[in-house]
């Protein structure tokens, strides 16, 4: 199976990098490409719930976790060739945390999406190399040279 460069950015910037604003971007771009799929929406507003986590915007968090997980309960938990089942377990144990707390802010952290399809993990690996790191923490994200580089990795 093959698997779409945009997802598969997303995943290294998701789980390498952190880079929740990049997911967002990358996402975006392939769920207007596959006819705005509520899966890939739900996978792009669980990485807006934890860029709004990081920043401790803990309303917007709740909002777009609760949202991602509805749209994320309707797909197998091997949907993407992802643990999707697990994702959805770590989305409702944060949402459950922010919800206990909502005016104190509970200690962030990251979550990662453990992929569980050799042919996907193949080829997180070899984009990883030629993905440069990012800096997830800019106050103002940049756009610029690392969107010229995401082209560059898309099958001709």
């Amino acid at each position: 199976m093959s698997y779409d460069p945009l997802f598969v950015a997303y995943l290294i910037y998701f789980n390498r990098d952190q880079d929740y604003f990049e997911c967002h971007e990358v996402l975006e771009e392939l769920w207007l490409k596959e006819n705005r799929n509520p899966l890939i929406k739900g996978l792009l507003q669980v990485a807006v719930g934890m860029f709004h986590f990081r920043r401790h915007n803990l309303s917007g968090s709740r909002k777009m976790l609760r949202s991602a997980a509805e749209k994320l309960a309707h797909y197998p938990g091997d949907s993407l060739g992802i643990n999707l089942g697990k994702l959805r377990d770590e989305v409702y144990v944060l949402i459950t945390a922010l919800e206990s707390q909502p005016e104190s802010p509970i200690p962030y952290y990251d979550i990662q999406i453990e992929m569980i399809d050799i042919h996907l993990q193949q080829a997180v690996a070899r984009s990883d190399k030629a993905c440069p790191p990012h800096l997830p923490l800019q106050i103002h994200p940049q756009r610029g040279d690392k969107h010229a580089l995401r082209d560059q990795l898309r099958p001709k």
